[in-house]
Formats: C-alpha cells, sequence, structure tokens
C-alpha cells in the first residue's frame, strides 16, 4: 500500500493536459476533442493516464518522459451559448490498481456553442424565392459561365474546358479560363422568420446560413440591432453563428 501510494502519486505529478475545441460547435452534436497531454518529468515515464471531462474520459496507455500524446474525445453540449469546462481530472491506477489517484486541473474553458441546425418548412419558400432572382457573372475564374481568357494547360485541368482550336494552332494545350457565376446575395432578418419558437427559430437560420455557405451563396444576417452584410468567408459565417448563438443570452 505504501508503495503503490508514492508511485501512484508520482505518476500523476508533473503531468498536464490540455484540451482544443473545434472552431465550430454546435449544440446537441457530438464533436470531437484534442486531448494533448504532456509528460513534462525528466526521468519517468507517466502510465494509464486517463483524463476525464465530464461524464466522458479517455485513457493514454503510456507517455514517455519529456514528451507528450494526444488522442481524441467526442463531446457533446445539450444546449446554445456560452458554455464553461472546468471539471477536467486526471486520474490512474498506477501500480497496482489497489487505489485510483486523480487530481483536478486549475484551466477553465470557455466555448460559444452555436444553435443546433435543423431544417424547417421555411427553407423551401425561401428556395422557391430566390429562383427568379438569377446570376450574374463574376470576374473571378472558375468553371461555369462566360470565357474570361485563354492560358497554359495545368496538370489537372479538366478536358472539356480545353480550346482545341487554339491548341493546335500553338501546338501545346491551351485551357479556356471561364467566368465563374456569382449568385444573387441573401439576407436573412431574424425577426421576419415565420416559425414563433425562438430556439427553432434559431436552429432554422443556423440551418439556412450553413446551407447557403455550403452552395457558395453570399448571406447575410439582420439579427438583435445588428447587421451583417452578405459574404461567403469562413470569418463572416462564425460571425453570425456567434450572433444566433448569444441571441438573448
Amino acid at each position: 500500500m505504501g508503495v503503490s501510494g508514492v508511485f501512484g502519486k508520482r505518476n500523476i505529478s508533473g503531468v498536464e493536459v490540455a484540451l482544443e475545441f473545434p472552431e465550430e460547435i454546435y449544440a446537441n452534436s457530438n464533436i470531437p476533442v484534442k486531448i494533448k497531454v504532456l509528460n513534462g518529468r525528466r526521468f519517468m515515464p507517466a502510465f494509464l493516464i486517463r483524463i476525464k471531462v465530464g461524464n466522458e474520459d479517455v485513457l493514454f496507455p503510456f507517455i514517455d518522459r519529456k514528451s507528450s500524446d494526444i488522442r481524441y474525445m467526442d463531446l457533446a453540449f445539450p444546449g446554445r451559448g456560452p458554455q464553461s469546462i472546468k471539471d477536467v481530472r486526471i486520474s490512474s491506477v498506477f501500480p497496482f490498481n489497489f487505489f485510483v489517484r486523480f487530481r483536478r486541473t486549475q484551466e477553465i474553458y470557455d466555448v460559444i456553442v452555436f444553435p443546433e441546425p435543423k431544417a424547417c418548412q421555411w427553407h423551401s419558400t425561401l428556395r422557391r424565392s430566390r429562383k427568379p432572382r438569377g446570376e450574374k457573372n463574376s470576374d473571378k475564374s472558375g468553371y461555369d459561365s462566360d470565357i474570361l481568357s485563354l492560358r497554359a494547360y495545368s496538370h489537372g485541368d479538366p478536358l472539356k474546358y480545353i480550346h482545341w482550336k487554339a491548341s493546335a494552332k500553338s501546338g501545346t494545350l491551351i485551357t479556356k479560363e471561364l467566368s465563374a457565376l456569382l449568385l444573387q446575395p441573401e439576407v436573412i432578418d431574424f425577426e421576419k422568420v415565420p416559425v414563433k419558437d425562438i430556439e427553432a427559430r434559431l436552429s432554422c437560420v443556423t440551418y439556412a446560413i450553413i446551407k447557403h455557405y455550403r452552395q457558395g451563396i453570399p448571406v447575410g444576417l439582420k439579427i438583435g440591432g445588428e447587421t451583417y452584410s452578405p459574404d461567403i468567408s469562413q470569418r463572416h459565417k462564425t460571425a453570425m453563428l456567434k450572433a444566433l448563438a448569444l441571441y438573448e443570452k
């Protein structure tokens, strides 16, 4: 018992843990959380280190001295808004499985959980209202519309975009560079979305923003006195989802 106590306490001392969360966290969805355990000791490896976060845990069988190991854990948050993770514990049954030694870390992790994306009937209405608005050409290159220029063939260019007449004249393969289609932007007014329940409306708008982003449609948002102009950047998408997550919080 004495040996078990001494080695068990030493086994978890000098061991540090860090959690890394993904940029997008949605309510009621499992997210992969990166768990990094560092053994800062100069002489003694760490054995059977278990990291517990809430009700979930992950085991690190062996971490050599002055080294680290990384594993992943699935976590889920039941609701949107700011969340704090405080209960992170380091434990081990080493060396004889007589006792479980554990200690809590002092680190507090603050995250913002976005609303759970859910499709609703309003989305079909939104799609129908968009159809007559059409598309316009962008001056950015793509594979969609009018020819912007001709350029030398690059490995990986689709064969159907090769300009065969120009290639025959020059003796080398020439690729047509087409303009990309720029879809008409959309601005979602949160207060005008015809869904009475606030949480359901937040989920509905979250789903719409994600779908617009995946389709390359510039989307904006009016909510809580703030207006986000249409854009398709990741930073813009994250800002809108954060506004939805913090609505009336």
